[in-house]
């Protein structure tokens, strides 16, 4: 579990777009949308290894991702932890993230080593340490 609160947890393993909060040098926070599914007790984001989120995690490892609910009354889930940044092993999470956002029309590229390659892709797996949020 990631939470002692079931209603939290289970939130958590239902949805697949949340909004990851890194730090800039100066301490300032920066957001970002992104799909993200669950493996474990972990949380895991595909993208570019190019990216800002990616840079500010290797200065600085603290992230915020917080999971907000499509429909009134707007429950979410704040998960802060410590991400590691994964470069190798790539398909099998990237798998886990294509199949969770399919319903809405993303689908895996036909070619997925040579897109996760093209693309420098990484993984940002977030290690949870603090969990709050409100579920009505």
């Amino acid at each position: 579990m990631i939470t002692d609160n079931a209603a939290q947890d289970q939130f958590l393993t239902n949805h697949r777009w949340a909004v990851l909060t890194t730090l800039r040098r100066d301490g300032q926070p920066v957001s970002s949308v992104v799909a993200y599914v669950r493996e474990d007790d972990a949380l895991i984001v595909s993208t570019p290894g190019t990216t800002f989120k990616r840079r500010s995690l290797d200065r600085d490892p603290r992230a915020t991702l917080c999971v907000v609910s499509n429909n009134e009354p707007f429950n979410f889930v704040s998960v802060e932890g410590r991400v590691e940044v994964q470069t190798t092993d790539l398909v099998p999470g990237t798998r886990k993230i294509f199949a969770a956002i399919a319903d809405v029309g993303y689908s895996e590229p036909a070619d997925l080593d040579n897109w996760l390659e093209r693309e420098q892709r990484v993984l940002l797996r977030l290690h949870p340490e603090r969990v709050s949020g409100v579920i009505r």
